[in-house]
């Protein structure tokens, strides 16, 4: 991370040498799923891509992943080499993919794999919301600060109670609503506690109908949310500003 915010390199001898670092550092021969987890703007995605390709094709690699991808990178990344999945920040207060990227996706075959599905946490509890730190890392997350955070636990109590209609914790609820927006939605929640983990697993047994799904989401008024879903450094690699220059292909001249 520069002090200006995040560097992305994308560059084919970049992408080649990251990936033989990890083959080495695991100590395996091949990478299941190798995700470009940010879009270098200055490289065609065309270049990153054709080495992706390159790993697979060398048995180094079984499936394409991209992550913060703007529409016109995945589908031009995707006529290259087929994407296996799109890894975008999806939950109930984050979604501002479903109107572009969530149809495109579905469109090419493509898997929504869901980070953050809590919220950065914010499902995850009232020591939470009530107790942030100011010395953790997302006590400068601008929807944990300050009048933001005040606002934005309206918001938690709101789930906190559709949650307690359905005898399950909020954290669950969050889950399993990202879980149940389709059968091509795998949400990647991250935990340190064993607890929950196992609080996260459960919530697989939270069963909700399409007017379930609605109540939840209509609890949570996106223009109710206060404050920007990325820090102020990662704000230039989302997704909204991921567009790749066009690939020069070169003109001949006799």
């Amino acid at each position: 991370m520069a002090p200006t915010g995040m560097i992305v390199k994308g560059s084919p001898e970049y992408v080649r040498s990251c990936c033989e670092a990890s083959l080495k550092r695991l100590d395996v021969d091949y990478i299941d799923l190798y995700y470009q987890h940010r879009v270098d703007t200055s490289v065609p995605i065309e270049e990153t891509m054709g080495e992706l390709k390159k790993l697979v094709e060398e048995g180094k690699v079984k499936y394409i992943g991209l992550s913060e991808s703007s529409p016109d990178t995945i589908r031009r990344a995707h006529a290259v080499h087929p994407i296996t999945a799109v890894q975008m920040e999806w939950s109930l207060w984050t979604r501002d993919i479903e109107d572009e990227i969530v149809p495109l996706c579905r469109d090419l075959g493509i898997g929504i794999v869901p980070y953050s599905p809590l919220g950065r946490g914010f499902f995850g509890g009232r020591a939470v919301v009530d107790s942030l730190s100011a010395g953790t890392f997302l006590a400068s997350h601008p929807r944990f600060q300050g009048d933001n955070l005040e606002k934005n636990k309206n918001i938690y109590i709101r789930i906190e109670d559709q949650a307690k209609k359905r005898q399950c914790t909020p954290a669950q609820l969050a889950l399993a609503w990202v879980l149940q927006q389709g059968d091509d939605v795998v949400p990647i929640p991250g935990t340190t506690k064993i607890k929950n983990l196992a609080q996260n697993i459960d919530s697989l047994r939270v069963k909700l109908t399409a007017g379930d799904l609605k109540e939840i989401r209509d609890a949570v008024p996106i223009e109710d949310v206060a404050g920007d879903r990325n820090y102020d450094s990662m704000k230039k690699a989302s997704w909204k500003f991921a567009d790749t220059p066009a690939k020069d292909v070169g003109v001949s001249i006799e």
